[in-house]
């Protein structure tokens, strides 16, 4: 018998909105709303878009150590995380994989961990497993989770507290929002400058309201949640990592922390350390995550395999759409790393076509994060 689809505080909000709602890592969510995936995407690169991400697994380590215990479990340098700050990581396993990515924030008295939603239940376990005696973890029921993505973010959520202007990218603070408490972070999942908040379930629809009353605000589906992250070259678990693949082959060098690496003043001591430290020094992996550009103006989808000049097998797509805002189809997928050269053209197999695609650069569209 298939479980019941979870709803998020929120789900009235949605079915009001005439949302079109789906299944999603079993919550009952929403895809698109009236002005549709094309038109949302480009409302959240032009103004200001509110996401519902209540499905999201919302954490709480609490102990002097918790930061010292993440790091057995993330290449993240989570000790000199400073109070106010939030930094990206991924769970690792024995083999080098990927399990999860996340985000965590160090907010003082304990570190908030932002997981995915269809890999919470495993991540609780994975977490408990190996929880010290002097660390706590709660999860968080009572929470709801929404994103303010866009170029007008900053202007509308200042009017509810004017101290959110500050913050720039990767920040994070405890402050009110409409007379409610909320934890706030200035990232988002986007590219564009935005804000993640974690508010209480019971006050979560009314904070909803007060950010869509202003006209510059429209809901944005998970449709176009995933056509606008994968713009900006932002993978999604699942789909771009997963347990097979290493953060090396994922090309996520840049999120393992140099203290983390080998010669660092904590250099590995997380799971799979051996193998992820062996490839960041040796620089030999077999595949690499590559950014895709469409030659021709048909998309590219997920699961499509690739193919090189003369007709070889070298990888797949892991993710694909149509990238509205640079009017062109965009991927990104896994290739032989000696085909994985910028502007190396491969061809993707849709519906027993190949299509020409180049290797190019991401993101595919600058990212926009407030940095000061």
């Amino acid at each position: 018998m298939t479980e019941p689809l979870l709803t998020t505080p929120l789900h009235a909000l949605h079915i009001e909105a005439n949302a079109k709602m789906v299944p999603f890592a079993g919550y009952h969510m929403p895809v698109q709303y009236k002005l549709g995936v094309k038109k949302e995407h480009l409302h959240c690169r032009a103004s200001a878009g509110l996401f519902d991400v209540s499905h999201m697994g919302q954490l709480r380590l609490i102990g002097n150590n918790a930061a010292t215990f993440m790091e057995t479990l993330v290449p993240v340098d989570i000790i000199d995380l400073a109070n106010g700050k939030q930094r990206y990581a991924f769970f690792t396993n024995e083999q080098g994989g990927i399990s999860d990515d996340l985000m965590i924030t160090n907010f003082g008295d304990h570190l908030l961990v932002v997981v995915n939603a269809a890999c919470k239940t495993e991540d609780i376990k994975h977490i408990s497993a190996n929880l010290p005696d002097d660390v706590q973890l709660e999860v968080i029921n009572d929470r709801a989770l929404l994103a303010l993505q866009g170029p007008m973010a900053a202007t509308i959520l200042s009017k509810l507290n004017p101290a959110v202007s500050d913050m720039v990218f990767m920040d994070a603070l405890k402050l009110q929002l409409a007379g409610v408490e909320c934890y706030v972070s200035r990232s988002g999942y986007t590219g564009e400058d935005g804000y993640e908040i974690s508010v209480p379930s019971a006050q979560a629809e009314a904070l909803a309201k007060a950010l869509l009353a202003y006209d510059e605000v429209e809901w944005i589906g998970l449709g176009a949640r995933d056509s606008l992250r994968l713009e900006c070259g932002l993978c999604l678990y699942g789909h771009d990592l997963d347990t097979t693949t290493t953060p090396v082959e994922a090309s996520l060098l840049w999120a393992i922390s140099p203290a983390r690496r080998t010669g660092g003043k904590r250099a590995g001591g997380f799971l799979g350390s051996d193998i992820i430290l062996q490839q960041i020094q040796s620089k030999q992996v077999s595949r690499k995550r590559v950014g895709l550009i469409g030659v021709t103006k048909a998309p590219v989808r997920e699961g499509c395999k690739l193919f090189d000049a003369q007709d070889n097998e070298i990888g797949i797509v892991t993710s694909g759409t149509y990238g509205p805002s640079i009017g062109n189809p965009v991927a990104m997928g896994y290739v032989d790393t000696a085909l994985s050269s910028l502007d190396t053209e491969v061809f993707a197999e849709v519906r027993g076509k190949k299509l020409a695609m180049k290797i190019s650069k991401m993101p595919f569209v600058a990212q926009s994060y407030y940095r000061g």
